[in-house]
């Protein structure tokens, strides 16, 4: 949480509308560059000088909220967000979106621990079965 100067300071940096936005989705205020969107329309800022380190980029998603979810960014984007790469995707030619043919070109959600998930499908015979209790009648 920031302090109430910083507050104030961001709030007329960013303007009412953006203020609430931030506070009702990220429980903070944050004022920086835009460096880029990805295709799916989150937006990705960067304030390298008031920020702590490891703090200093963040994401705005477009949709899904309360439930974000780190799926909902790019590969690319996510290597930059993380600090895994210096430069963002739309400086670095490997990592920009569309070049390779086997991308997707729709988001697909990660399903993991639900009805949708990927299990695995066994043709081969249990080595034991499981034990069925049936009670005899009085």
């Amino acid at each position: 949480m920031s302090t109430v100067l910083r507050t104030l300071r961001n709030l007329r940096r960013i303007g009412f509308k953006e203020f609430g936005h931030q506070m009702q989705n990220i429980g903070d205020t944050k004022a920086g560059t835009l460096v880029g969107t990805d295709r799916w329309g989150n937006k990705f800022y960067e304030n390298m000088t008031e920020e702590l380190p490891l703090r200093t980029r963040w994401v705005d998603y477009k949709t899904n909220w309360p439930e974000f979810n780190p799926d909902q960014i790019e590969p690319g984007w996510h290597a930059w967000i993380s600090y895994m790469v210096d430069t963002p995707p739309t400086a670095d030619k490997l990592l920009q979106p569309g070049l390779r043919h086997y991308e997707s070109s729709e988001h697909r959600p990660n399903l993991t621990l639900t009805r949708g998930a990927f299990k695995t499908y066994s043709t081969t015979v249990p080595k034991y079965s499981a034990w069925t209790p049936v009670a005899a009648p009085r």
